[in-house]
């Protein structure tokens, strides 16, 4: 299989933690991002609680001191992200949140929540953009995370530059949905 990641000098640009804010498609990426960014800077993610107690990632999950959202209320969710986020991100490790409502390989960025934005906001920090495309790693037929590996589809990542919230955070919101949105484009008819 092969993998190419772009944008990654993009964490030597800034020192301190950022929110890095992406797609999701697929469990690959919650098993390599870490790999790639943790020699650069501490990371963890903003994830649903029930993956604390999922078989065999549980551990993985907890070991990461992730911030756990519920996803069934919206308002204490976003006020977790935004506590628990601003203190991980003060101690120094970084936040990985895919806004989405799901996996999916499909973009749709009306589905892109504001979340990471808000986050990065509060704690002062800046924001990478993250796309990728994963979808080598298919839903499974009974359990989605179990799904076959297709190896002759290639595995991408990018990273953007890094950007810093001005205002509300709308334009930053419209520049992370462009920069994912023109990524898969490319690797769509690449």
């Amino acid at each position: 299989m092969q993998i190419e990641i772009s944008g990654l000098t993009e964490f030597t640009s800034f020192d301190g933690p950022c929110v890095i804010i992406g797609n999701h498609m697929s469990m690959m990426e919650t098993l390599l991002l870490p790999v790639m960014i943790q020699p650069l800077k501490p990371v963890t993610f903003v994830i649903k609680e029930s993956l604390l107690t999922y078989p065999v990632f549980r551990h993985v999950m907890r070991s990461r001191d992730p911030v756990a959202v519920t996803r069934t209320n919206p308002r204490q969710d976003l006020k977790t992200v935004l506590e628990e986020g601003a203190k991980r991100l003060g101690e120094g490790t970084s936040i990985i949140v895919f806004p989405q409502t799901t996996r999916t390989t499909s973009f749709d960025p009306a589905e892109m929540t504001s979340i990471g934005v808000k986050l990065a906001k509060k704690a002062e920090v800046p924001i990478v953009p993250l796309a990728l495309r994963t979808d080598a790693w298919m839903n499974g037929k009974y359990l989605k995370d179990f799904g076959r590996l297709n190896v002759r589809r290639k595995v991408y990542f990018a990273f953007g530059s890094a950007l810093r919230v001005i205002g509300k955070g709308n334009e930053e919101q419209h520049r992370i949905t462009e920069f994912i949105a023109a990524q898969l484009t490319n690797w769509n008819e690449g």
